[in-house]
């Protein structure tokens, strides 16, 4: 069974920062590209950030400059660093596993909240 455990959300204010984590097995974590999503309330699930099993990343346009993802493949961690954090960052944040076409595995989410 995957799995993809998530950890790190919290509450902050503006301008703060918060440190995700996203756990997985090996196989999962070397096969596929990992990745960032967040759902804000009423509004659909987007992609934050994206990383390859050989590093190359892709970030939303509102990420870029703020948020960096990495990933730990000895520990097979994923992490998504995120800075200079703003009221709309606040979301649930789910960590990914997919292809390039489709995610395949999602985590249960991690709520991050950013007050102003």
């Amino acid at each position: 069974q995957v799995q993809l455990v998530e950890s790190g959300g919290g509450s902050v204010q503006a301008g703060g920062s918060l440190r995700l984590s996203c756990t997985t097995n090996r196989i999962v974590f070397q096969a596929y590209i990992s990745g960032w999503y967040r759902q804000a309330p009423g509004k659909q699930r987007e992609m934050v950030a994206t990383i390859r099993t050989y590093g190359s990343t892709n970030y939303s346009d509102s990420a870029k400059g703020r948020f960096v993802i990495s990933r730990d493949n000895a520990e097979n961690i994923l992490y998504l660093q995120m800075t200079d954090l703003k009221p709309e960052d606040t979301a649930v944040y789910f960590c990914a596993a997919g292809d390039a076409d489709n995610v395949h595995y999602w985590g249960q989410g991690t709520q991050v909240t950013v007050s102003s």
